[in-house]
């Protein structure tokens, strides 16, 4: 059973929230209106890097890495360290806006590669993190994210499919039912067992006919040796592998 929350909400925004319903016509129906649009919040904050500060959405989308507002971008070259700041949707750097590339070619004063010269530490961070590094903890957040979405999409799939197999198994039971004039309903459980039954059945058969039985072990090596060979004739012909390698 689901358990209800009261969460107090201001007159204003419950106005607006009708007159957006009215404007697209149908039934105002405040409940379902709530669900969907906090359904959607949920949706658009597991796009952002984890531990980004939604309130307000800003900061430098640096290729797959997000960098919030706030971040400090540091690059050292010749023991000399340079430092740069995300603020809004820029970084900032001795007063100028600049991309992660040209902060390490200015900073570094030659062709530098930003993903390795860079360390970032963005307002949630204790300590600051290689930008690779960083990068490489993004992708795996999104393969982890991918493999659960396509997990749960298989489950919800295998149970439509259990429940349009139950439902159709049931349907053509009691039309059989019905022809034959019982007037006893036959649950779907029955279908169930009787498929479970089947399994068990047909594997036992396989079982019987030594089908799932492991493959027979092959014959020992007969290595005796045959006649004649202790002979003085054979003898010479016989070497060494360490004599023939290293000869």
């Amino acid at each position: 059973m689901e358990a209800w929350v009261s969460v107090p909400i201001e007159s204003r925004q419950i106005h607006r929230l009708v007159e957006q319903l009215g404007r697209r016509g149908g039934a105002a129906d405040l409940q379902h209106a709530l669900a969907d649009a906090i359904e959607l919040w949920l949706a658009e904050q597991s796009r952002l890097q984890m531990g980004g500060n939604p309130y307000p959405v800003h900061g430098y989308q640096w290729k797959t890495v997000f960098l919030p507002d706030g971040t400090l971008l540091r690059t050292v070259s010749y023991h000399d360290e340079q430092c740069a700041r995300v603020q809004g949707n820029q970084i900032i750097f001795n007063g100028r806006v600049v991309t992660p590339n040209q902060l390490a070619h200015w900073a570094g004063r030659g062709t530098r590669n930003a993903w390795n010269d860079i360390y970032v530490r963005r307002p949630q961070d204790k300590y600051y993190i290689h930008a690779s590094r960083l990068r490489m903890l993004v992708r795996q957040e999104q393969e982890q994210e991918q493999s659960r979405a396509t997990a749960q999409a298989t489950a919800y799939s295998c149970s439509d499919a259990l429940a349009s197999a139950t439902s159709a198994g049931t349907s053509d039971i009691a039309a059989s039912a019905d022809a034959a004039g019982s007037a006893v309903a036959i649950p779907a459980n029955h279908l169930l067992a009787d498929l479970v039954s089947a399994c068990a059945a047909v594997q036992k058969t396989l079982q019987t006919h030594s089908l799932l039985a492991p493959a027979a072990e092959p014959a020992p090596r007969d290595c005796s040796k045959g006649e004649g060979w202790v002979l003085p004739e054979r003898r010479k012909f016989r070497f060494r592998l360490e004599d023939v390698a290293f000869s």
